[in-house]
């Protein structure tokens, strides 16, 4: 009897430490959905052709946007984050657009089994950029 409750709690700790793992918000995420609004305007955008892949490790994230067929609409960028209790802070440090370089986008992130929601307003009044932002992306391995 003994020997089956220890089986337990060996099996629960495990279940509950890949559960764990599977919460961070490190990881490899495919962008499945992405919304838009600036204004009265609304756009998704069309995955259909694409993949949009963000890599989030312990200190740093990058994003790359890879059209199947060309490389016209390829772009990418990346920085430093903070993550804590669902707000979500990026430092985008990389990026060939100057006017939003080093600019923070402070986020909400929101993780349920293999899938990372992402919203937020991303503002930079010098850009002229301000707009709301829906992402979902999920996990792969």
């Amino acid at each position: 009897m003994r020997q089956i409750y220890l089986v337990i709690i060996v099996l629960i700790t495990c279940v509950s430490c890949n559960n764990k793992a599977d919460n961070t918000i490190e990881g490899t995420w495919k962008m499945i959905y992405a919304e838009t609004k600036q204004g009265d305007s609304i756009q998704i955008k069309e995955l259909s052709n694409t993949d949009f892949i963000k890599v989030i490790n312990a200190s740093h994230f990058a994003f790359i946007n890879q059209d199947y067929g060309n490389s016209e609409n390829f772009y990418s960028g990346g920085g430093i984050y903070t993550y804590q209790d669902n707000k979500y802070v990026e430092i985008l440090n990389f990026t060939s657009v100057e006017l939003i370089r080093g600019h923070k986008f402070p986020f909400t992130a929101i993780i349920r089994g293999d899938t990372l929601t992402q919203t937020g307003i991303e503002e930079v009044k010098a850009a002229g950029m301000k707009r709301e932002i829906i992402e979902k992306y999920i996990r792969i391995k």
